[in-house]
């Protein structure tokens, strides 16, 4: 007799049955793919990487060429305001000196390329932070506002702090060893002299915004740096040694004792970033 139409065969031992879609799933669209979450760094090649930093440094170079033509237009104001600092060290009616023909326009160049560079200095830690952004993850990638304002405010604070303080000094106390001589000072030497000293305390001036960003990284933390503290003492104070254009100790310490100011600014900021994010610290320490 053969099986009736609605009976069915037994399973097999061992199988079960697929369980069935539950009703309100069945007619429900498909999901969408999870983003990926906060904590997650972009994946970049090194190629990625070095052509991230060919289109960086381009960007940079248009940017200063702008701000140099810029500048180049206020060129003989700008120079005639970098000459201040040393106008009542020299004798009455005498004038900085040079020696070849094209001196005044190497001169020029050269003053109108360090004004552009303090023009241009919000614009180039912009393109700094956009090459360092990919290395960091995205709640700190929220920094670039504060990088960029206080980066900059600290580079021109560096600039004015040599422009009004330590340059006269070195200046005054230079011209006083030799006050027995007749100074015949060059514009190539003087410029030289005082482009030194401003863009290396321009530079020296922005410690806290390295270390800030270097604790964001991972890289340093606030008990990595006291306890190297000595030594970063010992590295200022050799900076400064190459940045002071005197060997006494006065203007040294002019140089040095506001950076290692700066440094422990840049601690305490590495104190803050460790704190706002305790496990990741922890993780990564």
């Amino acid at each position: 007799m053969s099986p009736s139409p609605t009976s069915r065969l037994p399973e097999p031992r061992g199988t079960a049955a697929a369980p069935a879609a539950p009703p309100a799933a069945r007619g429900a669209p498909p999901r969408r793919p999870v983003p990926p979450a906060d904590d997650e760094l972009p994946q970049m090649t090194l190629l990625d990487h070095l052509e991230e930093l060919r289109r960086r440094i381009l960007f940079s170079l248009v940017i200063l060429l702008v701000s140099f033509l810029v500048c180049w237009t206020f060129v003989e104001r700008i120079y005639g305001f970098l000459e201040r600092p040393i106008r009542p060290f020299l004798p009455e009616g005498t004038k900085l000196s040079y020696l070849g023909p094209a001196d005044p326009l190497m001169l020029y160049i050269k003053v109108a390329l360090l004004a552009g560079v303090f023009l241009a200095a919000p614009l180039l830690l912009w393109h700094v932070w956009r090459f360092v952004a990919p290395g960091l993850y995205a709640r700190e990638r929220r920094w670039a506002a504060p990088f960029v304002v206080l980066g900059s405010l600290f580079f021109l604070g560096g600039g004015a702090f040599a422009y009004y303080v330590a340059f006269p000094f070195a200046v005054e106390f230079l011209l006083g060893i030799g006050e027995q001589f007749q100074p015949v000072i060059t514009i190539e030497r003087y410029f030289r002299f005082l482009m030194t000293v401003i863009l290396g305390l321009g530079l020296m001036f922005e410690l806290p915004i390295v270390i800030f960003v270097l604790a964001q990284a991972g890289l340093v933390t606030p008990q990595f740096l006291m306890r190297h503290f000595r030594w970063a003492v010992l590295l200022i104070f050799v900076a400064a040694a190459v940045v002071t254009p005197t060997p006494d100790i006065v203007n040294l310490c002019i140089f040095a004792v506001p950076t290692i100011g700066l440094y422990l600014l840049g601690v305490a900021a590495a104190w803050v970033t460790q704190r706002g994010r305790p496990e990741e610290g922890a993780q990564r320490r």
